[in-house]
């Protein structure tokens, strides 16, 4: 017998279990709700839920895939105009797993797998007004911290600028007093020549 590629193999093989969660999924969409054991229930919801999928959508297509699954037309008909337009406004979660404790005699657990109640308009439009709210406030702290960013960028510019300044003022400071220097001694040799011209003019007269 092959491996089974998702949970416990149920019945004695691949279509003897293809049967079983078909009647389990039939049941279910009868009368709501089913009681079996946990292995069951989780092998039956998310094949429940791909036939309310098929439901929604609603065409020809997804009717035979349904009719493939479940060969009761009645309950496939209830399927596609009762259950699943309740679940419009759902993207998913159809069923509800609850479980009930261990069984008597073989002491299996038990569960208990039915439709979720179908969301109400208001509860439709408070999830719609929470999402908005939520990326609003999102957005605004994205700005926030982009506001944040190019403030402490810019202060780090303007700091690395003032420090520019600042080197470029010491390293002008040395170079000015050698010039002053200069000037100073170009004006003291300008006196001594003076002074030695005059005395030259005193010795002639």
């Amino acid at each position: 017998m092959p491996t089974p590629t998702k949970g416990a193999r149920l019945g004695g093989g691949p279509a003897h279990e293809r049967l079983m969660l078909a009647n389990l999924a039939t049941a279910l969409f009868e009368h709501g709700k089913i009681t079996t054991t946990v292995a069951k229930a989780k092998r039956v919801q998310p094949l429940a839920e791909r036939l309310i999928t098929f439901g929604k959508r609603g065409d020809l297509s997804a009717r035979r895939r349904v009719l493939t699954v479940i060969h009761d037309k009645t309950v496939v008909h209830e399927l596609f105009t009762e259950i699943a337009p309740q679940y419009a406004n759902r993207n998913g979660g159809y069923t509800r797993i609850t479980k009930l404790g261990p069984r008597k005699g073989d002491n299996a657990p038990m569960a208990q797998i039915e439709l979720v109640e179908p969301l109400s308009e208001q509860a439709v439009a408070e999830a719609e007004a929470a999402a908005k709210r939520a990326a609003k406030e999102r957005d605004a702290r994205e700005a926030a911290a982009k506001a944040a960013a190019v403030a402490a960028a810019e202060a780090s510019d303007s700091s690395e600028e003032t420090a520019a300044i600042d080197d470029g003022d010491e390293a002008v400071e040395p170079t000015e007093a050698p010039i002053a220097s200069e000037a100073e001694g170009d004006g003291e040799q300008g006196d001594a020549q003076e002074q030695a011209g005059a005395a030259a003019d005193a010795d002639d007269k």
